[in-house]
């Protein structure tokens, strides 16, 4: 047993030890945009080309009917980068997502409404069904970023500490709530609007008019909400917390006191989350008015139905789908704000603008990212190097007669595997993005179920990873309750939960999508029609 657990320990070391040396990702995106340019150079002047699979007609197909490598390393190919280098930083459709649904966020978190609301659903559950309320709690905290590692992580350990059980095994329902459930939620969040916007960019490589929106995978992630929740309970009732035992409290560090415990919601508290609780009933109902969902015959009161498309009648490609993100910063500030008001939290317009500008500052290296990230994007469309990719690796999966939903699987892992160098979620989509989408929508699956694939086995290896931004905050946590536990320690504690979350995740996104045909969003189709690898 323990030959074999050294053997799992220096795996996980060596991973460790790679990831580390890898560059920031702000670093990456600069060398890949400039790696780029060199290979178009490479590319245009060894004339790389391959067949155009779009069909007489198509928008965007190539006249000739041959895809060229775009060779940057030219004068017109210099003028295009200077030109262009401020549009492509602020026409990069994730950035202005991300920055408008975090205002709205930034005032329910400001407030302490998406605490309190977290708090409530953990402590107000039943001492038999805390371990399923903490992973459920995790997973729901995604909606807000990064409040989940700072709010429920933490308290999963002192709930189980202050009720006699192990507190490592209640730190580890939480993180897997929390990170490994990190694309499933009952709402949407900030990571959808991101996530789509680099799918609308990779997918535009093959069809210029393609529109996603932040919706695609709304379906999906709800039943994948009760899923990671019950496999997350499961894992840790059934294999961590019987292989932790019994809690030895010598082995704790200093501050962790006999008598810790959390704190209970206050009057005033609760106050607040009825009134925020009223606040969101009513914007529900209003938005089924405005949907034309709330009576079943036709009304003609004013703005009845208008979210819906003015000409198809239908909510598809409507102001409810392409305004997601504005719906998610109103669904957040006014909550916010009412529950601010009532809680005491938020007194002034001063309070309201601090808040927001306080998570606007949190967001300084997630800008400087993205300006090189855009360019990376947009260099890999000019030059077609992408679409040379996806057609080359369309026609190999032909070849080899996996054209078919099998091809997920090998996909799943890749993702799975890659997140143990690259932590972040919407920089290893920005990267893979750019080839994956193209390559499978050219053997006849959408960019919206690719994405959907991606985020299960992103979120599934977040909780081995330590690239994972949050990871070293985690440990920390860790620490207080094990002063000798080591970073590989954590991570073969929460490998249980990464194996089974991969294979039921995967298991269940097959179930729903190719067994059933279950819609995996508003408006989002399982199948591309429109182009064939030849």
């Amino acid at each position: 047993m323990s030959k074999k657990k050294g053997i799992v320990e220096r795996l996980l070391s060596s991973i460790e030890r790679v990831g580390n040396k890898l560059p920031h990702p702000v670093t990456l995106f600069f060398l890949f945009a400039f790696g780029t340019v060199v290979l178009s150079g490479i590319g245009g002047w060894l004339e790389w080309s391959v067949g155009d699979p779009r069909p007489e007609g198509a928008s965007g197909r190539s006249p000739d009917g041959q895809i060229k490598v775009v060779s940057l390393m030219n004068e017109s190919g210099l003028r295009r980068i200077l030109v262009n280098l401020v549009e492509n930083f602020v026409g990069f459709k994730p950035l202005g997502t991300v920055l408008v649904a975090l205002l709205g966020v930034s005032i329910a978190e400001h407030s302490g409404l998406l605490t309190a609301a977290i708090r409530f659903v953990v402590i107000g559950a039943p001492r038999h069904v805390v371990t399923l309320a903490l992973v459920f709690a995790g997973v729901l905290s995604n909606t807000a970023s990064e409040i989940g590692y700072v709010v429920i992580v933490p308290l999963g350990a002192v709930i189980f500490y202050s009720i006699g059980r192990h507190p490592l095994a209640g730190l580890s329902a939480a993180f897997a709530g929390v990170s490994g459930g990190y694309s499933a939620n009952l709402l949407l969040g900030v990571v959808d609007p991101l996530l789509a916007g680099i799918t609308e960019e990779a997918a535009r490589l093959i069809d210029p008019t393609y529109e996603v929106h932040a919706a695609v995978n709304w379906y999906f992630m709800i039943g994948s909400t009760f899923l990671v929740t019950l496999m997350g309970t499961l894992v840790t009732s059934l294999i961590v917390e019987p292989r932790l035992g019994q809690y030895d409290k010598s082995v704790a560090e200093d501050d962790v006191d006999d008598t810790e415990d959390f704190d209970a919601l206050s009057g005033v508290e609760r106050k607040g989350l009825v009134w925020a609780g009223v606040t969101i009933g009513a914007m529900i109902l209003a938005l089924l008015y405005l949907t034309g969902l709330s009576v079943p015959t036709e009304s003609s009161l004013p703005f009845y139905g208008s979210l819906r498309n003015p000409e198809t009648g239908t909510l598809t490609r409507s102001a409810l789908t392409d305004g997601v993100v504005g719906l998610i910063f109103v669904f957040f500030l006014i909550p916010g704000l009412v529950y601010g008001y009532v809680a005491g939290t938020m007194r002034s317009s001063d309070d309201v603008v601090d808040g927001m500008t306080k998570t606007m500052g949190t967001l300084a290296m997630y800008i400087v990212l993205v300006f090189f990230a855009a360019q990376f994007v947009e260099y890999f469309k000019w030059t077609n190097i992408g679409t040379v990719l996806a057609v080359v690796g369309a026609n190999g999966i032909k070849a080899l007669n996996m054209d078919n939903s099998l091809v997920f699987i090998p996909f799943v892992i890749i993702c799975f595997l890659s997140n143990l160098l690259m932590g972040s979620a919407s920089a290893k989509w920005a990267v893979t993005a750019p080839i994956f989408v193209p390559m499978l929508m050219l053997i006849g699956f959408s960019p919206e179920v690719v994405q959907c694939a991606y985020r299960i086995g992103d979120s599934a290896s977040n909780v081995i990873t330590p690239m994972m931004a949050y990871f070293g905050i985690v440990y920390s946590y860790a620490k207080r309750y094990d002063k000798n536990l080591g970073i590989g320690t954590l991570i073969t504690l929460m490998l249980p939960y990464s194996m089974v979350f991969i294979f039921g995740w995967t298991v269940f996104f097959y179930l729903w999508v190719f067994a059933f045909g279950i819609p995996i969003g508003p408006g989002a189709p399982i199948y591309f029609e429109g182009a064939s690898a030849g």
